[in-house]
């Protein structure tokens, strides 16, 4: 190492500090810059002197690169000294990451606690996926198959159900099974509705009524979500009778959408049809469907 005069000074650091993968060091007397004209610069300015103080980054301990710094400094008299490394940025690192952690969990949990108001807690959403399917206890305006006149042959079969809700035990020791639903076919005014409500006031349980165009709206899925509901409702209140009433909104020949995709009204039947007769048995809650339609 020669000084601005040219003249051998040996090595300008004062010494070295060893921590960890950095080497902090301190210059006997500051560098000069470099020279301009060495680097293809052209200015005429002075050459200034660099910090007296200078870092730089070896591999670890045990690596040749940091040993041969070591060997040398001590050949040369510079003074080493070894500080323990610092954890403060390793747990400083952690800190940061627990806080992106954090807050990553946190927006999911606002996120969720958004949609859950908007679906199930009383917002403008809330409202699509429940069964708007009105409830008649069996106290309320009671019905019963004398407050229908004529349709003898009707009541008679629809009597077998009333009887098996009634008594459901006795039917099953027999090896009986009621029918999954019952479809009711008739024009208008002939009395479809007062025999659904006649045989839920004959076997005393609750009766569920919604109309098949309620379950059809303008989002996919919230007609599969509404019968969903209404039947985890009517199920929870066993046994008890649901009433769609014009099924035909719904219940129309699969295959038949645009494309012979299933649309909306698909998914809906095939999720009335999983509910009344799927993997699981459900022998205590009836369905009764209505229709002046049959053919579609």
């Amino acid at each position: 190492m020669v000084d601005d005069d040219g003249k051998e000074v040996g090595v300008n650091v004062k010494f070295l500090v060893f921590q960890g993968q950095r080497v902090d060091g301190e210059f006997k007397t500051p560098p000069l810059e470099p020279d301009p004209q060495m680097t293809g610069a052209t200015t005429g300015r002075k050459r200034e002197r660099l910090g007296k103080t200078f870092f730089t980054y070896v591999g670890s301990p045990q690596s040749s690169d940091y040993q041969e710094i070591e060997r040398l400094a001590r050949e040369n008299n510079i003074e080493v000294r070894h500080t323990p490394e610092s954890n403060v940025s390793t747990i400083i690192s952690f800190v940061l990451l627990g806080l992106m952690i954090g807050a990553v969990f946190f927006v999911w949990s606002q996120v969720r606690r958004q949609q859950n108001q908007l679906f199930n807690g009383g917002g403008f959403l809330s409202g699509f996926s429940r069964s708007p399917a009105k409830r008649y206890e069996a106290d309320q305006q009671q019905i019963t198959f004398s407050d229908v006149a004529g349709l003898e042959g009707v009541k008679a079969d629809l009597q077998e159900i009333v009887e098996y809700l009634k008594e459901p035990d006795k039917f099953r020791r027999l090896g009986g099974r009621v029918p999954k639903g019952v479809l009711l076919n008739g024009p208008p005014g002939t009395g479809k509705t007062l025999l659904a409500r006649a045989v839920a006031g004959e076997a005393n349980v609750p009766f569920y009524s919604v109309n098949g165009s309620e379950f059809i709206q303008m989002f996919v899925g919230v007609g599969a979500s509404r019968v969903r509901d209404l039947f985890g409702t009517a199920k929870e209140n066993s046994p008890a009778i649901i009433f769609i009433d014009e099924i035909d909104a719904v219940g129309r020949q699969r295959g038949a959408g645009l494309g012979g995709g299933h649309d909306e009204r698909e998914q809906t039947l095939n999720q009335i049809l999983g509910e009344m007769d799927g993997f699981s048995r459900n022998d205590s809650v009836i369905v009764i469907a209505a229709t002046n339609r049959p053919d579609v």
